[in-house]
């Protein structure tokens, strides 16, 4: 984006309108994807089917999050106006068809038509709106702010991390006071309302004036093209640290209650979610702004790692977990562990963006970071089932404070995730590398001592 673009009118105005408030309506919105545990018991005992049946909708929601990032960033690259329309359409159609097969799962209890419809539905039409919405507004926002990208995608990303402590009480109190059938009621109703704020941020979404495309593309250029103009490890890399990053991320937090309750703080389990969520999406906000004042955005993903392995090879070495109950100090221990990893989970999302728009350009930038994005897709087939083979495999259920709980399982869990920080580490120092900025920066640096 150019000077041209800066001076028109109404542009520090406008860049909120047409960037900002948009990215924020789509995001606030397939953001509340994450209250899925509000209510999954809830579709579980109305359709006549176990927790763990209906689970498999989050995850296939995930899963085809990554891969509609994966494979339509090529259609958010050349029309973002017509990809959040299809996010807004099948994002909403995706909420009312489930809350459809909800109802119908009330009126045949145990029916697998109701199960597949809720799978489908809450899983493939949705996952197609989360991937495309998600993507759609991000190098919008980054044309407007190109000199405090990290902030605009961290704002934009945010909205995606605070959706669930927004949406939360809303749904809740929707489940109590919607009376016989609430579930799917709420289903309904929402569709709307995220229907209307979707599509309104789909007419307000707009490129700024005068931006262009560059013109850098030859015929039968592919996006591996653009990936080869540096060492396909550089990649590699970024793709991987970002998948390790979020594995170990939905580890942990698929255990977050659990772990709570494990320290005697049952009572207070949704105060922790919702501060736990502030963390989330403050981490996506500051990692991101922070990262704008480096030279070099991998050295956000590098502070990442090492405070999370330094926290959980602490609540590993103190058996904080096993021993938390009623020690002050192992308590603030545990809840600062998963306080930084909330950070650093949303941290590592907002960051993805700016940091393959600074090795690879910003002319396929949505296509680039649609593919990466198919890392959060496997990591939500992993995360989670990794966290609860282990719980399931070590130590035993005893009670604490009239819960049954795993705190040998939960400890184990981290052995596997600081196994895996540490693996991300090494590749993010070894297989990212400094980007012409951070080179440049580097050599002025020797040249003037």
């Amino acid at each position: 984006m150019g000077e041209n673009v800066k001076k028109s009118g109404g542009w520090r105005t406008n860049k909120w309108v047409r960037a900002a408030i948009p990215a924020l309506l789509l995001h606030c919105s397939i953001g509340t994807v994450y209250c899925w545990s509000i209510f999954s018991q809830e579709i579980a005992d109305y359709i006549g089917f176990s927790k763990g049946a209906t689970e498999w909708a989050f995850s296939f929601a995930i899963f085809f999050l990554g891969m509609s990032a994966a494979f339509l960033g090529n259609v958010v690259e050349k029309d973002i106006h017509k990809s959040s329309l299809i996010a807004s359409i099948c994002f909403a159609a995706g909420m009312a068809g489930t809350g459809a097969f909800i109802y119908y799962g009330g009126l045949h209890k145990g029916s697998a038509l109701a199960l597949i419809g809720i799978y489908v539905c809450y899983g493939f039409i949705m996952g197609i709106g989360l991937g495309t919405g998600y993507l759609s507004p991000v190098k919008t926002l980054m044309l407007w702010f190109e000199d405090r990208k990290g902030l605009a995608t961290g704002l934009a990303v945010a909205g995606f991390g605070a959706a669930k402590a927004i949406a939360s009480p809303i749904m809740q109190w929707m489940l109590d006071n919607l009376g016989d059938g609430g579930i799917y009621k709420m289903f309904l109703i929402l569709s709307v309302v995220y229907f209307i704020m979707m599509f309104t941020g789909h007419l307000l979404l707009k490129k700024p004036e005068g931006w262009h495309e560059p013109q850098k593309k030859e015929k039968g250029q592919g996006i591996l093209d653009v990936l080869k103009t540096k060492p396909l490890t550089n990649y590699i890399g970024i793709w991987l640290m970002f998948y390790i990053n979020i594995t170990c991320g939905l580890a942990l937090l698929s255990q977050e209650k659990m772990i709570v309750k494990c320290v005697g703080l049952a009572g207070s389990v949704g105060i922790i979610s919702t501060v736990s969520a502030i963390f989330n999406a403050g981490g996506r906000l500051g990692f991101s702004a922070w990262a704008d004042t480096m030279k070099d955005r991998n050295t956000i993903y590098k502070l990442i790692f090492v405070l999370s392995i330094v926290l959980t090879g602490a609540v590993i070495l103190t058996n904080g977990i096993k021993n938390g109950n009623g020690n002050i100090g192992l308590i603030i221990l545990v809840l600062a562990l998963i306080f930084t990893v909330n950070a650093g989970y949303g941290g590592g999302f907002s960051n993805v963006p700016t940091l393959l728009s600074d090795h690879y350009g910003m002319g396929s930038i949505s296509a680039i970071h649609g593919i990466t994005l198919s890392a959060w897709a496997f990591a939500g087939l992993t995360g989670n089932q990794m966290a609860t083979w282990i719980v399931n495999h070590f130590g035993e259920t005893v009670q604490i404070g009239g819960y049954d709980v795993n705190p040998v399982g939960y400890q184990c869990v981290l052995y596997a995730t600081i196994i895996l920080y540490i693996i991300a580490l090494v590749l993010c120092m070894v297989l990212v590398r400094p980007t012409e900025k951070a080179l440049e920066a580097k050599a002025a640096k020797k040249a003037a001592k």
